[in-house]
C-alpha cells in the first residue's frame, strides 16, 4: 500500500510539473523583472546586475524583460527597507544590496540602534550570488609600500567612500588587529574615484572587491597595483601569493574576528527577494538564476567586468546564513565595537 502512495504521489508531482511550468511562464510573459541595486552605478554591483539582467530573462519562464534599478544610499539600507516593505511581493522584484547586509542582523554595523534598518532578514529569500569574491587591500605601484610590514611602519592614506562600507571597515580593522598605520579618507562617491585619486598621488591604495581591480586589465597587466591583503577565509587560487587577514593576524581572538567578518564574502552579490513571495515563485527564480549561471553568453559578460563566476545557490547562502548566525557572541562583541 505505501508502495502505491509513492507512486501515485511521484506520478502526481510529475503531471502537474508541466501545469505548474504553463503558469509561471503565463505570469512572467510581458512582464518586466526588476533587479533593486544597492549601490550606485558605474560600480561593481551596477556592472554585476546589468549582466545579470541581460541574459537572466531567457531562463524565466515567459521570458520577461529584466532591468536594473539603482537604489544607492546608507550602504544599501534604503533599498532593503524598500524591497521589504513596498516591492511587489510576486517575483517581479529582487534586491542585491552590498553584501555587509548579511551582517547587519549580528554586527549592526550600518545601524548602530537598529532604528535605521526597516527590514527581517530571516523572512527574506535568497535567489543566489554569481561569485564568491573577498575584498582585497592594494596600494598604488608608485608608492613605498611593498608589503604588509611596510603599511606597520610607515603611516598612509587610504581612500574610502563612507564609514559604513568595506573600503573604510577592512583598513580600520587592519589597524586594530594587524598593526598597520593607515588613515583612512572618506568621501569620495564611488571606487573610480579612489582608483583615478591613487593615480593622482591623493591616496596610496584602497580595498575593493578583487573583481574591481580585475575590471581594469591595464592596471593587472602591468602591475600598477600591488595586492598586499586579501580579506576571505582562505585565498583565492589565483591570489596565492596573497595573505589573508586571517593569516596576518597573531592571535586567536582577532583571528577570530576576521574570520567571522570574511565569511560575508561567500556572498559577495547576494540575491535576493523581499517576504511573502510564494514558495513556487522562490523556486523559480532560484532555477533562473542557476541556469543563468551556467549561460555561456553570461559566463563571457562577467569576463569582460572582471567577474570571476563562481555562484553559490540560494540554498547555499542559507547555509552561510547558518554559519554567520552561529558564530560565538564574544567575537561579535568585540567586532562590533571595533566596526562601530
Amino acid at each position: 500500500m505505501k508502495k502505491i502512495c509513492l507512486a501515485l504521489a511521484a506520478t502526481l508531482a510529475l503531471s502537474a510539473s508541466p501545469a505548474l511550468a504553463q503558469d509561471e511562464a503565463a505570469f512572467f510573459k510581458g512582464k518586466t523583472v526588476r533587479i533593486l541595486v544597492g549601490g550606485a552605478s558605474g560600480a561593481a554591483y551596477d556592472f554585476v546586475g546589468r549582466a545579470l539582467a541581460a541574459h537572466m530573462g531567457r531562463h524565466l519562464p515567459g521570458e520577461p524583460s529584466v532591468l536594473v534599478e539603482n537604489m544607492p544610499g546608507a550602504a544599501s539600507i534604503v533599498m532593503m527597507n524598500h524591497l521589504y516593505n513596498r516591492a511587489a511581493k510576486d517575483g517581479t522584484v529582487m534586491g542585491m544590496p552590498l553584501n555587509g547586509i548579511v551582517l547587519e542582523p549580528r554586527l549592526k554595523s550600518l545601524s548602530r540602534d537598529g532604528s535605521n534598518v526597516h527590514f527581517d532578514l530571516s523572512k527574506m529569500r535568497f535567489v543566489g550570488t554569481p561569485a564568491q569574491q573577498p575584498q582585497v587591500l592594494w596600494v598604488w605601484h608608485k608608492t613605498p609600500f611593498a608589503t604588509v610590514d611596510d603599511l606597520k611602519k610607515m603611516p598612509s592614506n587610504f581612500g574610502s567612500t563612507a564609514p559604513g562600507g568595506d573600503n573604510f571597515i577592512l583598513p580600520t580593522l587592519a589597524n586594530a588587529l594587524l598593526g598597520t598605520q593607515m588613515k583612512v579618507i572618506a568621501g569620495y562617491k564611488g571606487v573610480n574615484d579612489i582608483f583615478l585619486a591613487a593615480e593622482q598621488g591623493e591616496v596610496h591604495g584602497a580595498t575593493v572587491n578583487f573583481s574591481s581591480l580585475l575590471g581594469k586589465p591595464d592596471w593587472m597587466k602591468e602591475k600598477k597595483a600591488r595586492i598586499l591583503i586579501q580579506f576571505g577565509t582562505e585565498r583565492l587560487a589565483n591570489l596565492k601569493d596573497v595573505p589573508t587577514a586571517i593569516e596576518l593576524a597573531t592571535d586567536d581572538a582577532s583571528k577570530q574576528m576576521l574570520r567571522v567578518y570574511a565569511t560575508k564574502f561567500k556572498t559577495t552579490y547576494p540575491i535576493l527577494l523581499p517576504p511573502d513571495v510564494p514558495a513556487a515563485r522562490v523556486k523559480t527564480m532560484q532555477t533562473a538564476f542557476d541556469e543563468t549561471m551556467k549561460d555561456k553568453a553570461f559566463i563571457a559578460d562577467a569576463e569582460k567586468i572582471g567577474l570571476e563566476v563562481e555562484p553559490l545557490s540560494g540554498s547555499d547562502i542559507e547555509k552561510v546564513m547558518a554559519e554567520i548566525n552561529g558564530a560565538p557572541q564574544e567575537a561579535i562583541d568585540r567586532l562590533s565595537k571595533l566596526v562601530n
